[in-house]
């Protein structure tokens, strides 16, 4: 299958293009920095179905034709430009690429910060806007047998949350706000991404949230 997903160059967006390309489809990736599936350990036939393009999904987006899954993933946490690039830039991705008799599914990024509100201000409105935005997709799209979802996750062990993971203090106080302790890998996102996309059929229009338990914790007080 041919799979679009931007944000390739780190944490889930390359987590998710490993594992679709080792799944053998081809893949093409967006992110504002340069390609590092190169660094994988994708042998070369892996790598020779990769292509990469160097582009703001706020700008000009590339002719791209027959895309049959589509994963949007880019996306910033702070800086100012959230919604512009979050959810605008999502939404114009999706309806330059989605639209289309090739489309069997597609996958929006979202963020625990879409339900609770958690997080920077301009973060959580845009999070919450690409779920409802993906409902909305999922009606329209529905037209050609296609899927549509999103994913609510909570903390990821990605580079974006580096200063926090190297951090002991910073990050014992994150486990200790989940019930399991812990944070999800870009590998296990990214192989619910899979599921979700490839395996799925029947669900559709929902979002997922992967927060390990952190927003079901609370301290009983009698």
């Amino acid at each position: 299958m041919k799979v679009l997903i931007t944000g390739t160059s780190r944490g889930i967006g390359l987590a998710c293009a490993r594992k679709y390309l080792a799944e053998g489809h081809d893949v093409i990736g967006f992110d504002i920095l340069e390609s590092r599936i190169c660094e994988t350990f994708l042998n070369s036939s892996a790598k020779s179905s990769y292509t990469h393009y160097t582009v703001d999904i706020t700008g000009k987006l590339p002719d791209i034709e027959g895309v049959e899954i589509l994963i949007n993933n880019a996306g910033v946490q702070e800086g100012g430009r959230e919604i512009d690039i979050n959810l605008k830039g999502t939404i114009a991705v999706t309806e330059k690429y989605a639209f289309t008799p090739s489309i069997r599914s597609v996958l929006f990024m979202a963020s625990s910060s879409a339900s609770n509100g958690a997080e920077f201000p301009l973060y959580a409105a845009s999070k919450g806007g690409v779920v409802a935005y993906m409902k909305n997709v999922a009606l329209r799209i529905s037209t050609y047998g296609a899927t549509c979802n999103s994913i609510s996750a909570g903390g990821v062990l990605t580079e974006l949350n580096r200063h926090i993971i190297e951090d002991p203090r910073l990050m014992q106080l994150c486990l200790d706000e989940t019930l399991l302790h812990k944070w999800a890998e870009p590998e296990e996102i990214a192989s619910l991404c899979y599921f979700l996309t490839n395996i799925n059929r029947s669900m559709t229009g929902q979002d997922l949230l992967i927060d390990n338990g952190e927003q079901l914790r609370s301290n009983f007080i009698w």
